[in-house]
């Protein structure tokens, strides 16, 4: 098993890998955590705030494994493509044709991130059934305008699942046909009441893109950051003992 590099030979902040990285809502909660982050996505995200790569998220993390690079990152994070199982697309929008005709990538980044024999983290939302739900996180627990529940499967480390608290009302927007106002907005879609772009970065604490797709697959950095924390703190403290 490789062994987590918290302390690297230039004394710069563990590395962490932070794959299917999208805009870097992820990755941004890592670095406040205490990490250097490297992003890599298969779109351009010119607005991602850290080193970035353009590649295939899989073949770039299995090219480091073979090489042995793999050794100079501590942590890996993952965020596959949930549209083969989320529970938007399979229920609401079935109508529209979604749903079931997308690869599932949790699998093979699964083993992938066996095989490079780090801490990881695999993230996705409700109604991702593929992975273990070892830590689930909502908005209203870092006291955010949304709430956002994400599920994190947690490879090789554990922590304890924070309490949840109760939430302070509805999000606001339109449902089955029905208006309700209330503290949280729905960082998706448009129309309807949905959060306009001002409202969402806001919401979720990202200033860095104004780009609507980007605010709509991102999570919130204080979900990263509070995992970055727990698992830094375990093992500095285990690596202290």
């Amino acid at each position: 098993m490789t062994q987590p590099t918290l302390i690297r030979r230039d004394g710069r902040r563990p590395l962490l890998l932070d794959l299917f990285c999208c805009a870097g809502g992820a990755g941004t909660g890592y670095h406040r955590a205490g990490f250097d982050v490297v992003g890599v996505d298969i779109a351009p995200r010119p607005n991602y705030p850290f080193t970035f790569a353009r590649a295939d998220a899989l073949e770039y993390l299995a090219a480091l494994i073979a090489s042995g690079e793999i050794e100079r990152y501590a942590f890996v994070h993952t965020s596959p493509p949930c549209q083969a199982g989320c529970a938007l697309t399979v229920g609401t929008n079935r109508s529209k044709g979604w749903g079931g005709t997308h690869v599932d990538l949790v699998p093979p980044t699964r083993e992938l991130l066996e095989a490079s024999g780090l801490p990881y983290v695999i993230e996705q939302p409700n109604g991702k059934a593929e992975i273990r739900k070892d830590v689930w996180l909502c908005g209203e627990m870092f006291s955010l305008g949304v709430l956002r529940h994400r599920n994190f499967e947690l490879g090789r480390w554990s922590t304890a699942q924070p309490a949840h608290p109760k939430h302070r009302g509805y999000v606001r927007g339109h449902r089955h046909g029905v208006y309700r106002d209330g503290p949280y907005v729905a960082p998706y879609g448009n129309g309807g009441g949905k959060a306009t772009v001002p409202e969402m970065q806001a919401a979720m604490g990202i200033t860095w893109t104004d780009v609507r797709e980007e605010l709509t697959e991102a999570i919130p950095p204080a979900f990263s950051q509070w995992l970055g924390t727990a698992f830094l703190s375990q093992t500095r403290a285990g690596v202290a003992a």
